[in-house]
């Protein structure tokens, strides 16, 4: 069993402590004109991974996808740079972003194409692909995404081909819910497409803060992001903090990662911002132990939950 990394294959026990989805790099398509969202600088990801590693941290699963400008290349950069891991998606964003490259290619195009990704390296997904790449390091997971309340035809091929492309190649899937919607179906998709439910990781769930909702996802045996620490917007801390312990007091501490899904310059400190990829180990981990977790618990959080999701068989 290995984790796929940009920088290559590495046995699962040297990720250490891992932020289960986050962002470094990111080139938006023209239309999303908030220069907040342009994540375009690879010295400020590397100094971001670099207060990363000096807060502890070893892993950093990047979740930036092809139709939302993904540069696996410089993040292979970053990492050895840094001396941070850092695993790459194949996959797509939502429809808002990717039906513009999926719209005319059918489920089996699109799986193959996420094959190859994992197998032999990024590649750019259409000739008219801004930041075109390929064939560059190798994708370590395959992404899926659905937009509020649902999926749309598209994303629904791009479920179908995540499907068959783990089944092809053991890669784990991670997932975007918008706003922790759809997260139920998201699940059976998958159950119902035969992929092993500890392969799977749905995404965004602490945007839904209804206990009794996670639990019933949780039920279905996949793993919990709860990847909004820092996003005080949103959620206070605190409160997310509640939602971990309530799910490790109904049995499910094997079933959550954490992350911080931070997608935007405001959030690093490398672009003057705040709180920084260092906020989990930092201040939420303390905030856990504080709250009543024990620290093996904490362990499989940040630590033993990751790597059991993203190791896989490339045999």
């Amino acid at each position: 069993m290995i984790v796929r990394t940009v920088l290559g294959d590495v046995e699962p026990a040297e990720l250490g402590l891992t932020l289960g989805h986050d962002h470094l790099l990111a080139y938006p398509p023209p239309d999303v004109e908030d220069p907040d969202l342009r994540l375009d600088d690879p010295q400020a990801a590397l100094r971001e991974l670099e207060r990363f590693k000096a807060a502890g941290g070893g892993a950093v699963v990047e979740m930036t996808t092809v139709d939302y400008g993904r540069d696996a290349g410089a993040l292979a950069a970053v990492s050895r740079a840094a001396g941070v891991h850092v695993v790459a998606a194949t996959g797509f964003n939502k429809g808002k972003f990717a039906d513009r490259l999926t719209a005319g290619r059918s489920a089996g195009e699109i799986a193959a194409w996420m094959v190859a990704e994992v197998r032999e390296g990024v590649r750019r997904f259409a000739p008219e692909q801004p930041h075109a790449e390929g064939p560059g390091p190798r994708a370590g997971l395959i992404k899926a995404s659905s937009s509020l309340d649902g999926a749309g035809p598209h994303e629904r091929k791009v479920f179908a081909a995540a499907v068959e492309a783990h089944r092809a190649t053991g890669a784990p899937i991670s997932t975007h819910t918008e706003k922790g919607t759809w997260a139920l179906e998201q699940a059976a998709l998958f159950l119902e497409g035969g992929v092993d439910p500890q392969k799977v990781l749905i995404g965004h769930l602490d945007l839904k803060p209804d206990l009794p909702y996670l639990l019933e996802v949780a039920a279905s045996g996949v793993n919990l992001g709860l990847d909004q620490f820092g996003k005080e917007k949103y959620l206070p801390d605190a409160v997310r903090v509640e939602l971990v312990l309530g799910l490790v007091e109904a049995g499910h501490a094997r079933q959550i990662l954490l992350g911080g899904d931070m997608a935007r310059r405001s959030y690093f400190h490398s672009y003057g911002g705040g709180p920084g990829l260092e906020h989990l180990p930092r201040t939420v981990a303390p905030m856990l132990l504080g709250a009543g977790l024990s620290p093996g618990q904490l362990d499989d959080l940040l630590r033993h939950n990751p790597r059991r999701w993203l190791a896989f068989d490339p045999s």
